[in-house]
């Protein structure tokens, strides 16, 4: 089952839990007692889900919030034009989907500022959904620049847009620099105003690596005038090859032959064409397959790491773990429909 609310119903879900109830033992989660860095802490409908929503401003126009939720039932938030300032956010665990991306644990999006146009957000119930985001209006990203916004240097005038421009907007991996910086942010060691001052310094550390990833995948776009047209095309037989082989892919070399490409160009070809490294794209699908199947709820653990390629189910655990958040053994525990099942897939 599918719910489909507007984004001020959406909002409407969330009841602000009153201070003296802010440290009791209801907010232990993946987040355990950090929620406390947190100014306003709210409930999520106890009717669609469980969960919580925290956010502090850590100067006038600069937000941090966190928001953690295990949905019920899949559910649509149907976003209607409206003005956005710069934000970007980090998908810790769980999946989502709009009308441009699908959006994964270890990914992170990229929004300017200017008009948002219509969307329609899918979040769906299989995972907890953990993300952290960070809401900053365009005249806070100028001053940090030394820059009016019209004085912006060309190749940063894309994140910040007039009110009637449509905003740009991307999606990328979390690096492991970036991290670092989330879990630094979830385990903030102050209180008071060095608590403002030490999460302030956090979020801009992650605007800059964003901004720095941002610019070089941009750079790369351009460079993709650099690869010849049928280049491009043995690229993609490339990932076709390896995506019929997840279980036995061929070594980097092999591959090279079998498209007709040397390893030089295929490697540099494959990061510029798909924004990740030829076995960056291999792993990063077959953890894809693995959590298909395992949502599918026909197939053992053991089963569904074998047929994706992973030999070693440690090893698989530690993967799936570091991408989705959750271990494969919580996964299917959370996602399986009856006591039975869980005896039978976990055994």
């Amino acid at each position: 089952m599918t719910i489909t609310i507007s984004q001020q119903a959406f909002w409407n879900l969330f009841v602000k839990i009153p201070n003296t109830e802010k440290k009791s033992a209801s907010l232990c989660s993946n987040q355990s007692n950090n929620w406390n860095i947190f100014d306003t802490i709210y409930h999520f409908s106890k009717e669609l889900g469980t969960g919580f929503y925290g956010e502090i401003e850590l100067r006038n126009g600069l937000y941090l919030a966190s928001s953690e939720i295990q949905l019920y039932d899949d559910l649509v938030v149907q976003l209607p034009d409206r003005p956005h300032p710069l934000e970007y956010n980090f998908c810790i665990s769980g999946h989502q989907q709009d009308n441009h991306y699908s959006f994964n644990s270890g990914q992170n999006r990229l929004w300017g500022s200017g008009l948002a146009p219509k969307d329609r957000v899918k979040s769906f119930k299989t995972e907890k959904i953990f993300e952290i985001s960070v809401h900053m209006e365009p005249e806070i990203f100028c001053f940090f620049m030394g820059k009016e916004q019209q004085k912006l240097p060309q190749e940063l005038t894309h994140l910040v847009r007039k009110p009637h421009q449509e905003y740009y907007s991307c999606c990328s991996n979390t690096t492991p620099a970036m991290q670092v910086t989330l879990q630094q942010i979830c385990k903030c060691p102050y209180q008071g105003m060095m608590k403002r001052m030490y999460l302030e310094s956090k979020v801009l550390e992650l605007m800059v690596l964003l901004v720095e990833e941002d610019l070089a995948a941009r750079q790369g776009k351009h460079n993709m005038c650099s690869l010849k047209s049928d280049d491009v095309e043995r690229i993609h037989y490339a990932k076709e090859i390896l995506l019929n082989n997840l279980d036995n892919p061929p070594s980097l070399m092999e591959l090279s032959r079998q498209v007709g490409l040397n390893d030089c160009t295929l490697k540099r070809g494959f990061r510029l064409v798909f924004g990740t490294t030829v076995f960056g794209y291999l792993h990063h699908h077959r953890l894809e397959q693995a959590r298909k199947l395992l949502v599918a709820g026909e197939t053992s653990i053991s089963q569904a790491a074998r047929s994706v390629g992973f030999v070693n189910r440690s090893y698989f655990a530690t993967a799936f773990r570091k991408k989705f958040g959750i271990n494969p053994k919580e996964f299917l525990l959370a996602n399986s429909r009856s006591s039975m099942e869980i005896h039978e897939l976990i055994g």
